[in-house]
């Protein structure tokens, strides 16, 4: 994963090799506890449980709260740039966009200058929510009790890593001919 760039390298991560490895060691590979994806899965999975209690209130899911907080960032967004903001599929965004849009919350529209794209954004509704949700990041961090220095240095490594996984997933889909 090094690179001419600096960015952060992942400690103990397996490395790969040109040789075949032997059995043992391609058992050794094979390990949970070996595997990227692995704690990256279940950090997620539990961070996804202890917002939904913050959520609910607000009547977000997950998802849904990430799609409010690009939104309230930037309006209107298109269905495009949510689906690369977010790396979520059309299939996946699609159906989420319509529960919201029939819960109030957001409002879809053609683009004036664009028939192809749709643009989204926030209605009134959905715009009150954001008051609301201000109090979420704060109180998460103290669930959690990470220190800030940690949690920043936890998000510069995460997203670097994001980067290098958009990147591989984008020459994964366009392969060289």
């Amino acid at each position: 994963m090094s690179n001419s760039r600096s960015e952060p390298r992942l400690k103990g991560a397996p490395m790969t090799t040109e040789r075949h490895p032997s059995k043992q060691e391609g058992d050794e590979l094979l390990r949970l506890d070996r595997q990227l994806c692995f704690p990256l899965y279940a950090a997620t999975n539990l961070i996804q449980r202890l917002y939904r209690p913050l959520l609910a209130p607000l009547g977000l899911t997950y998802s849904q709260y990430l799609v409010m907080l690009v939104l309230w960032e930037r309006e209107p967004v298109t269905v495009g740039d949510l689906q690369a903001c977010l790396h979520l599929d059309v299939g996946t965004l699609s159906p989420m966009l319509k529960r919201m849009e029939r819960a109030g919350l957001v409002a879809r529209m053609r683009d004036p200058q664009d028939e192809r794209r749709v643009l989204v954004t926030p209605t009134s509704e959905g715009r009150a929510l954001k008051s609301a949700a201000q109090e979420i990041p704060g109180t998460l961090a103290k669930k959690v009790g990470i220190e800030e220095d940690r949690i920043v240095a936890l998000h510069e490594l995460t997203h670097a890593l994001v980067g290098q996984l958009g990147e591989a997933a984008e020459r994964d889909s366009h392969p060289a001919a």
